[in-house]
């Protein structure tokens, strides 16, 4: 049997694994492998799956951070100028 697909490494960037889970999707689609290496794609696709909406999830807090931090900016503003 096939080995388990790698980990993805903490320092890859979303759009590299995007690309490589898009790749994965056209190598399913097409049917031309076995079914052994199909179920190793798609683990390693569902890896991918999940590395981006984690980096997905992630980014979002951080706009969300950033947002609280610039209201709550312009409302310390807002009550120093009356």
């Amino acid at each position: 049997m096939s080995k388990k697909p790698a980990a993805i490494p903490k320092s890859t960037k979303f759009e590299d694994a995007l690309g490589e889970l898009e790749s994965l999707i056209e190598q399913l689609e097409t049917g031309d492998q076995s079914l052994e290496e199909s179920l190793v794609q798609f683990e390693r696709g569902m890896l991918l799956s999940q590395f981006c909406q984690k980096s997905l999830a992630d980014a979002e807090k951080k706009v969300q951070i950033l947002v609280a931090d610039k209201q709550n900016e312009d409302d310390a503003l807002a009550d120093f100028d009356q």
